[in-house]
């Protein structure tokens, strides 16, 4: 498999993202409750993601990705996709691994992450990652939790000063 590539907003591979993304969070359908914001990606929500922050992929056409987006405190992870025939593999711990070299040279202490509270293997995966549930959030107009936040702290990712 190839290293992960920084994808641009007019790379033709990002139309491949968009259906890995459809692909692999299709297990998610009936499972979560408010459904996959997925649902509403478009090419053109891809293309601001690229502009407004990351969008990362490994392969061609891509066998993993992730969006990469920097806030004050952290960097944030969404969208992390790998397809079903490369699960397994490393895949997701390497593009979590780039996450990281990306938030240390951002200077950016922690990386952050959602994910369903319906999804409990997605928690157990990340927190074989090193990540660690920091709490819950809930979609709007819902009670209950929808969403677990998870986050692992970044080795030298704060600048000096």
């Amino acid at each position: 498999m190839t290293a992960p590539r920084r994808l641009e907003p007019g790379d033709p591979c990002l139309r491949d993202v968009l259906d890995l993304i459809q692909r692999s969070f299709a297990f998610m359908e009936g499972r979560i409750d408010p459904p996959s914001s997925m649902h509403r990606l478009t090419l053109a929500a891809l293309q601001e993601q690229c502009r407004r922050g990351e969008v990362w992929a490994i392969g061609t056409p891509p066998a993993a990705c992730v969006f990469l987006t920097p806030r004050p405190d952290c960097l944030y992870l969404g969208k992390l996709a790998v397809d079903g025939n490369h699960r397994g593999t490393g895949l997701a711990r390497a593009l979590v691994k780039l996450a990281a070299a990306r938030a240390k040279a951002l200077s950016l202490p922690v990386l952050r992450l959602q994910t369903r509270v319906e999804l409990t293997e997605n928690h157990a995966a990340f927190a074989r990652m090193g990540f660690r549930k920091t709490g819950e959030t809930a979609h709007p107009g819902f009670t209950r939790p929808t969403s677990v936040t998870m986050e692992k702290e970044v080795q030298g990712g704060r600048a000096e000063g």
